[in-house]
């Protein structure tokens, strides 16, 4: 793993415990300039998650609890006319800083929700007809209830497809959960992580992502397993191409992570139902046979060769 890379995760895992393999994903998403989408049941870190990858990166943080009262303004901003300097003057909202947690983002209300859509896609929001650009980098972290949990609604499939990849911390093991509670003795565990990169070094970074290069051979094994989601009659929506594009970015990032300026197939392979699984929709027959969107993606990994390099 790349130094930078693995001082920045050893950081987040004095406060995260037993979570290695979520913390290196959520880096690699960090590093593809990408947002992450968290489902699971509340009080199992992920706030603590979040918290923790703000200090260890030295990024401006905030954090806004989505109920069925934040209204859109919460999140982007608003103006309030100055009659002093006769001009509205724009107040910021929420959203606007590095590392934004939007808490239990499936209880707040459509219009809410689809307020974070222009941030998360172009990096700015509009109030007033007045377009505020968002400080680089900039990261949404967004948690959500398992469907079906009181006062949840389901995410719509458009805002889904913003997130670069959809994760879900689980309970810890038996040996972390001791861990966890004498780590919470005297002290928080927030309290121990040190800051291992700044703004500057993250933005360097994903810059050095972005350059790894991608055969064409590669290029090709992303577009037939996306191809194969489309064709597959279990599938009723298969991966558009934004799930494609999500694919490629986040394979450079993890040949990235892994010391290597260029991807091989087990980089799109280790991130491919982290970016895949929240974008297909199963159809009427996979739902007879009770397969879900894994065992699915599972066929279609199966189903495509990976090409062999030179």
């Amino acid at each position: 793993m790349d130094r930078r890379a693995a001082l920045i995760v050893h950081e987040v895992k004095k406060a995260v415990i037993g979570k290695d393999t979520v913390v290196k994903k959520i880096l690699v998403a960090i590093l593809a300039g990408g947002h992450v989408l968290l489902e699971d049941r509340p009080g199992v870190g992920k706030t603590t998650l979040a918290l923790a990858f703000s200090r260890a990166l030295s990024l401006d943080y905030k954090r806004l609890q989505f109920t069925p009262e934040i209204m859109p303004a919460d999140v982007v901003g608003f103006s309030v006319y100055d009659r002093e300097e006769k001009r509205l003057e724009y107040h910021p909202g929420a959203v606007l800083c590095n590392l934004f947690l939007a808490d239990e983002i499936n209880r707040a209300s459509s219009k809410t929700q689809s307020a974070l859509l222009e941030a998360m896609e172009e990096g700015q929001v509009t109030v007033d007809g007045v377009i505020h650009r968002i400080p680089k980098p900039f990261t949404v972290i967004a948690t959500q209830n398992p469907a079906g949990s009181a006062g949840t609604q389901l995410l719509p499939e458009s805002q889904v497809d913003r997130f670069l990849i959809r994760l879900s911390m689980g309970y810890p093991a038996f040996q972390d959960e001791v861990a966890i509670l004498k780590s919470r003795q005297g002290q928080s565990p927030l309290d121990s992580v040190q800051r291992a990169a700044s703004a500057a070094d993250l933005r360097e970074m994903q810059s050095q992502a972005e350059q790894v290069y991608v055969a064409d051979e590669i290029y090709q094994y992303m577009a037939l397993l996306a191809g194969a989601t489309r064709q597959n009659p279990m599938i009723r929506t298969g991966v558009s191409p934004r799930g494609t594009l999500a694919l490629a970015r986040m394979s450079r990032a993890a040949a990235w992570m892994e010391g290597r300026d260029y991807v091989v197939p087990e980089d799109v392979q280790s991130v491919f139902f982290d970016v895949l699984e929240h974008r297909i929709v199963p159809g009427f027959q996979a739902k007879l046979n009770q397969m879900g969107t894994r065992e699915l993606l599972e066929q279609v990994l199966n189903s495509v060769p990976a090409p062999r390099l030179i």
